[in-house]
């Protein structure tokens, strides 16, 4: 199979263009990414050399990108993770680039697929369209989308295109809906590796209210198991939710964080919660269990120690991607950079 991968030098990506690879002998990948200040090509490092592997920096929200890539290579496959995707962002400096890449991006490569003929085309999406849960209950495929943030707003605008693509020109699009990834290369600003950098320097770690917001935690190569599945063997049409059943509050997280980098809980700062702030996220994945027969295989607690391991060890890597353009964002976003602790 030959696959275009969006996005694919990014967090979830690399981890989905690695695993493929590595699990998928006969399959080839090209991959487009703008390279935006969360696309790294440091993280596809060790593919350098791999011949069943394409690096093309390109936009997807440019006509003339997606055409150029169409044209030079046939797929039979087109798996979309491009998209501005930090809810922060989307609040504080507005949606304009997430409606161009996540609304215009994903209609340009459906066009494109459509034209040239791809056989499948998978979105993958994000339990945020679904909106907020109250305390118990699930998100199913049948829960109505409800996204209450312009980044949610926006994937959820994407979905609703990649459904309207095969219901009115017959594209055969899957899409899948996951909870809050976590693993090795994620950019730091989202929770698990914010609190791990700023925990190893000794600085503050912001907290939102009251910490209580609760999220569905998967690990990321466990998230690219259940797209891969999805994608050789999901049916036409079909939505199906990633989840790891592993919902807690935020607050929880981080204190599992400090525990094993040997912190103090002191180091934890409650700061004003974020407008429209969605209290409770969890999945019910049952459908593609039942149906594909996924599982996840990696133990929450292993998954999160395997992590913290990670950025010990490759701290230079998050230092770096830390500096420049996102250092600048994040004073911006948050005011409290380098607030150390007494």
């Amino acid at each position: 199979m030959k696959l275009l991968v969006t996005g694919g030098a990014g967090f979830i990506g690399s981890n989905f263009v690695r695993q493929v690879l590595a699990q998928h002998p006969g399959d080839e990948i090209v991959n487009l990414d703008k390279l935006t200040y969360a696309g790294n090509l440091e993280n596809l490092a060790d593919l350098k050399d791999n011949p069943r592997h394409t690096f093309v920096r390109g936009d997807v929200a440019s006509s003339r990108d997606v055409s150029r890539v169409f044209r030079a290579h046939a797929f039979d496959a087109v798996v979309n993770f491009a998209a501005e995707s930090h809810v922060d962002r989307s609040l504080h400096m507005g949606p304009r680039e997430f409606i161009r890449t996540n609304i215009l991006g994903t209609q340009l490569l459906l066009d494109a697929a459509r034209k040239r003929g791809v056989r499948r085309f998978l979105q993958v999406s994000t339990d945020e369209v679904y909106g907020s849960l109250g305390p118990e209950g699930q998100f199913t495929e049948q829960t109505p989308l409800q996204p209450n943030n312009p980044y949610a707003a926006t994937k959820a605008g994407a979905d609703c295109l990649v459904r309207a693509a095969g219901h009115s020109h017959g594209l055969d699009i899957v899409i899948t809906r996951c909870s809050n990834n976590f693993g090795p290369f994620q950019f730091p600003e989202k929770l698990i590796p914010l609190m791990i950098a700023k925990a190893l320097a000794n600085e503050r770690l912001p907290v939102y209210g009251d910490g209580l917001h609760v999220r569905d935690w998967i690990y990321v190569l466990d998230h690219c198991a259940g797209i891969d599945v999805a994608l050789r063997q999901g049916a036409a049409g079909e939505v199906y939710n990633i989840g790891a059943g592993y919902d807690v509050p935020n607050l929880q997280i981080v204190k599992r964080i400090l525990a094993l980098l040997d912190k103090p809980e002191s180091l934890i700062e409650y700061v004003k919660d974020r407008p429209g702030h969605d209290r409770r996220y969890a999945m019910d994945s049952a459908k593609l269990q039942r149906t594909l027969g996924w599982r996840p295989a990696h133990p929450f607690d292993d998954a999160l120690r395997a992590t913290v391991d990670w950025y010990v060890q490759n701290r230079a890597w998050w230092e770096r991607v830390r500096s420049g353009e996102y250092r600048k964002a994040y004073d911006t976003l948050y005011g409290w950079r380098d607030r150390k602790a007494p």
